[in-house]
């Protein structure tokens, strides 16, 4: 994709997130400090979706700037990857109050945003970080059971996404089992992302 496209797209989220930011009506707004709609690549192959804003989120207006976000950023430096290449945002785009987890309306009030998201970036593959962001889109599944797995869903809304569920980098920050598993799960996502560049090649030929 040469810098032209790049460039397009990434007006077109801007203004993507600049509208639904003045339109979402997620009861959460009245009380954060901002919108954080998230950062990174319009062209990703990869869009990463955690649960919430935190406080360091509310302030910056940026998704994963704390201890968690550093944590995640080693993580992707250790597969070859940069912030930058990526996309990251959360199913929820308000921090909820004293962090507290997001509840089903503040979430289905988001969806919108997120799923317009997904729709103009179209990235090959989706990593959900924590269980809420699983269970947006694998609602029958436990993280403890599936993380670091591969899978191929359709939706009506999205289309069809090929989905690896993750522990939450905060959650696994102080927890050195959980901590090792979620690196190593992370060592995954590479050649998941190749078998996906390959399927959709081979989709794009058979076409």
């Amino acid at each position: 994709m040469n810098d032209s496209v790049h460039n397009v797209k990434d007006e077109l989220l801007r203004e993507l997130n600049e509208r639904m930011a003045s339109q979402c009506q997620c009861s959460l707004r009245k009380e954060a400090t901002q919108a954080v709609p998230g950062s990174g690549s319009a062209s990703a192959e990869i869009v990463f979706i955690g649960e919430a804003p935190g406080k360091n989120e509310d302030l910056k207006g940026v998704p994963f700037v704390g201890a968690a976000g550093i944590f995640l950023e080693e993580m992707l430096l250790s597969v070859g990857l940069r912030r930058e290449d990526i996309y990251i945002t959360n199913i929820v785009k308000y921090r909820p109050p004293e962090n507290r987890d997001p509840f089903p309306p503040e979430i289905s009030d988001c969806a919108e945003w997120l799923r317009e998201q997904i729709t103009l970036i179209d990235p090959l593959l989706i990593v959900t970080l924590g269980r809420h962001a699983l269970n947006h889109y694998l609602p029958d599944q436990k993280i403890s059971e599936v993380h670091g797995k591969a899978f191929r869903k359709t939706y009506a809304s999205i289309g069809t996404r090929v989905l690896v569920p993750l522990y939450h980098p905060a959650a696994a920050l102080y927890n050195g089992s959980m901590r090792n598993t979620l690196k190593m799960d992370f060592m995954r996502i590479p050649a998941i992302l190749n078998t996906a560049r390959l399927e959709k090649e081979n989709d794009v030929h058979i076409a």
